[in-house]
């Protein structure tokens, strides 16, 4: 089955829903997951960047202008060198996050609700306040299901400037690990699988260094006012 058609479902649901019932999906998180979640924000370089949190909310941050979704870290946090494919088969690499900011999401295309609902949220905000020279990078956590076929096909779905990158486990792990961020396997009754993943949002600036982080539950109407106080970051 192709992926679109086994997608296309959530998918509308996804573009088509209300306000309000995008910001309530992403709740669907399995127990599992936040037992995940909350374990590596306690334990990760992330979460302890975050310990400002209160106070960046408060000034600003590094940004210099208060986010309504999102954090700023205290000071930006270079990115770890990787090694991955885009979808033409291209080399995508720390160099491609350099020279503009960038959003980045970690996901699957099999995902049953929080990819979705978060590509459609991020494409509604950027139809709504378009972040100058900014990039969506969205990067599979599923290397044996997502080819590079079914993720341009499942991207284009949402906005035809996301941008997919791929790679096997020992490519995907030194960005994950500079993160912070997860992805777990777990089977499922029927054999199959799912994954269990970090649900950030990644701000990278131009430098390709981390400068903010956005935690769902996303709101579009918070999402759309935090990239119209980015827009006028000139630091990014």
């Amino acid at each position: 089955m192709r992926i679109v058609s086994a997608m296309s479902e959530v998918q509308a649901r996804a573009r088509e829903a209300p306000a309000a019932e995008l910001e309530q999906l992403p709740h669907r998180y399995t127990a599992a997951m936040n037992r995940r979640l909350a374990l590596v924000f306690a334990l990760t370089a992330v979460a302890a960047a975050l310990a400002g949190v209160v106070a960046a909310r408060l000034v600003g941050g590094h940004g210099g202008v208060p986010l309504v979704s999102g954090t700023w870290l205290p000071s930006r946090r270079p990115v770890a060198e990787f090694h991955l494919e885009d979808l033409s088969g291209q080399g995508f690499t720390l160099q491609n996050l350099r020279g503009h900011p960038t959003l980045l999401f970690f996901g699957f295309t099999h995902c049953p609700d929080v990819c979705p609902i978060t590509l459609a949220t991020l494409a509604q905000a950027q139809r709504t306040v378009p972040l100058p020279g900014a990039q969506v990078v969205f990067i599979s956590i599923d290397p044996q299901r997502d080819s590079a076929a079914n993720m341009s096909e499942y991207l284009s779905a949402f906005s035809k400037d996301f941008i997919g990158a791929r790679g096997d486990e020992a490519a995907l792990g030194p960005l994950l690990k500079s993160l912070g961020a997860i992805a777990e396997r777990e089977r499922l009754p029927d054999g199959n699988y799912t994954l269990d993943h970090s649900a950030t949002l990644y701000l990278l600036d131009g430098q390709a260094r981390l400068a903010a982080v956005f935690s769902p539950p996303f709101k579009t109407a918070d999402l759309t006012a935090d990239l119209r106080r980015i827009a006028t970051d000139a630091s990014l």
